[in-house]
């Protein structure tokens, strides 16, 4: 795979490799933010890789150690590997699993250095598949739960343990290059009882879709060239660029908290620390949890609180993923004939 070039390639089935592993066949696959920086170019990643990594789907075969799952049953697939019994799984952190190299994902083979295979693909191998994989919930969607194999999930992940805190907290969402889990993150902070949440961006489109979702909207000039708009208790970056960080951090309150949803592509970044010092600003940065943070997200996606499905703009073939990815529209789902 080159920039700008996505193609579909004929590989090796993948197959059972031990007795917990599973395979199973991907039929609703969510576009994460990241897939664009990589399908665009801007992310730098060389290829040629298999790509996707937000999946739900159905098991077709099973190893004769897995427990909890069989033939037919629909599942969600976790972007992340993990074995979900070292040290790491069992204090929570699965997306640092010693089991498996660091970073082990789906679709991202230039972050971790081995091929996993991709959601965009016939068929998927999951190894630990009594840990992996997390049931789809009867009566609802492929469509509505893929995303939480990462995006979902991290976007209310970002948000939880803020509100967990200080109950009902005023939150900002700085949106922008994340543009997908910006707007999951505004409908997570409502959903856990934020009683003000704060949506800006120069996007007008994402602006648009942020109010629907009931968040206050205001719309930034190209490049987030301002100053704050006020301070608040929480600030998410969901925008991944310098700009945006320093905004961010600017708009935090006395001792507040910024959650910033990327790194960077570039190997640093500036930051404020004499600012953040002289007021006493926490600054979190870190990959989600997936599998770890993934049933309480899906909790609240069954109780009626959270809709991802409602971030999703544009609804593609999956055979047509090679050209749908690069649709500048918010979010991707791509979809198997008779798969909604």
């Amino acid at each position: 795979m080159k920039p700008n070039l996505l193609e579909w390639w004929d590989v090796p089935e993948p197959r059972l490799q031990d007795d917990r592993d599973a395979i199973v066949a991907p039929l609703a696959v969510t576009r994460c933010d990241l897939d664009l920086s990589i399908a665009t170019g801007s992310a730098g990643f060389a290829g040629p890789f298999a790509m996707g990594h937000e999946a739900a789907g159905v098991v077709t075969s099973v190893g004769d150690a897995v427990r909890d799952f069989a033939p037919g049953d629909r599942v969600i697939v976790p972007f992340q590997i993990s074995c979900g019994t070292c040290e790491r799984c069992r204090r929570g952190h699965t997306n640092a699993c010693t089991s498996v190299p660091f970073r082990a994902s789906y679709g991202l083979k230039p972050v971790c250095g081995i091929e996993y295979g991709g959601a965009l693909s016939d068929l998927l191998r999951v190894p630990f598949a009594d840990h992996m994989l997390v049931r789809h919930p009867h009566g609802h969607a492929l469509s509505q739960t893929a995303a939480l194999a990462d995006a979902a999930t991290g976007g209310f992940s970002a948000v939880k343990p803020w509100l967990q805190r200080t109950p009902g907290a005023a939150v900002l969402v700085v949106g922008g290059r994340g543009q997908g889990i910006g707007l999951l993150a505004v409908q997570a902070a409502l959903a856990l009882g934020s009683r003000r949440v704060v949506y800006l961006d120069d996007n007008a489109s994402r602006c648009a879709l942020a109010r629907a979702l009931g968040a206050e909207v205001h719309q930034a000039p190209a490049g987030l060239d301002m100053p704050p708009i006020g301070t608040f208790p929480i600030v998410i970056d969901a925008a991944g660029s310098t700009p945006s960080l320093h905004l961010a951090l600017r708009s935090v309150e006395p001792c507040g908290v910024c959650q910033r949803t990327y790194g960077d592509f570039s190997e640093t970044t500036p930051v404020l620390l004499r600012h953040m010092y002289g007021i006493g600003i926490t600054l979190h940065v870190g990959r989600v949890q997936a599998r770890a943070e993934l049933p309480e997200c899906l909790d609240h996606v069954t109780a009626g609180h959270l809709h991802p499905e409602r971030v999703l703009t544009l609804r593609a073939r999956f055979e047509d993923a090679h050209e749908a990815i690069k649709d500048p529209t918010i979010k991707v789902v791509f979809l198997r004939d008779g798969i909604d």
